[in-house]
């Protein structure tokens, strides 16, 4: 049998204290091994489903009989669309257990395989009443769900008014019913209804389960640009960045050079103010000497006299 590796950081202890009550009925080596390949279909399945799928099948191929390991099958299979061999896996876990967990799960890979009809008669069907508050409301989605696929939108509607949508509190199920009916608005063309209840969703989305926020800002008209891939005019934003380098640098030459200029401007005129100064002094000169050519004349003209 092909194994998957597994990283040295799992150890199989991470799974919940009830699948490891159902693993004891195995060898404790095989039962080591069915846990930490659990591990990785519950660690893989968000990011990776297609990985947490390869995982689930060699847990199945170690221990097919335990109900813990086929739900993890189909919930893996869910993941991967895979909704004939998810709903096959599921009925198996419930068989095992007995229980009504999986039902909202069950109706769902009806839709998936296109058979709505067949989601609403297990939505109206008594296990409904067994599932707790949280089955309820998923149950409540799938339903919604099974009447859009059916083109029956007001139906959809209606099937999500509820107390719990009409609850102010917020529990693990909220953000995702509200979400769900402003969806369900926004297909029958109720717009402004819709942005109401996108917005209320994102009130309660305090995990980021789902994407009522970017919903809310297509609505308002607000555009996202990815500031590292490309700007507003589609321009090239290394280019932009490029170019602002570039005329800073011309900014900078040209303030350089205007500097320069008046350097030169400043010298000029101290040249000239030192020119200026020469000929002061040259004229003072020759004023002497005119004083001391006419003193001298005046001697003379005295001597002759």
């Amino acid at each position: 049998m092909k194994r998957l590796p597994i990283p040295e950081d799992v150890t199989g202890d991470e799974i919940d204290n009830d699948v490891r009550q159902e693993l004891q009925s195995l060898p404790k080596t095989l039962a080591e091994d069915v846990a930490k390949n659990l591990v990785m279909v519950a660690r893989l399945i968000d990011e990776d489903p297609e990985g947490a799928y390869g995982y689930s099948k060699v847990a199945l191929r170690l221990a097919s009989r335990v109900a813990a390991v086929r739900e993890a099958a189909g919930f893996a299979a869910y993941a991967n669309q895979k909704y004939a061999e998810a709903l096959a896996e599921f009925r198996a876990a419930r068989r095992m257990t007995g229980t009504v967990d999986l039902w909202p799960l069950m109706a769902d890979c009806e839709r998936g395989l296109g058979r709505p009809e067949k989601a609403l008669d297990m939505a109206g069907a008594p296990e409904v009443h067994k599932l707790d508050k949280a089955g309820q409301v998923e149950m409540r989605l799938v339903a919604a769900g099974a009447r859009r696929d059916m083109g029956q939108l007001d139906a959809a509607i209606v099937t999500l008014q509820s107390p719990e949508l009409a609850s102010n509190s917020v529990q693990p199920w909220t953000a995702r019913l509200r979400y769900a009916y402003g969806d369900a608005l926004l297909a029958a063309g109720r717009s402004g209804e819709a942005r109401e209840w996108f917005a209320k969703a994102v009130e309660a989305d305090r995990d980021g389960s789902t994407d009522a926020s970017d919903r809310l800002a297509e609505l308002d008209g607000v555009e996202f640009v990815d500031a590292l891939d490309e700007t507003a005019d589609g321009v090239d934003a290394d280019a932009m960045v490029e170019k602002t380098v570039g005329q800073d640098d011309d900014a900078a030459d040209l303030a350089g050079e205007e500097r320069a200029a008046d350097d030169e401007d400043d010298e000029d005129v101290e040249d000239d103010e030192d020119v200026e100064h020469v000929d002061d002094v040259d004229d003072d000169a020759d004023v002497e000497d005119i004083r001391v050519d006419e003193d001298g004349a005046d001697d003379e003209a005295r001597g002759e006299r």
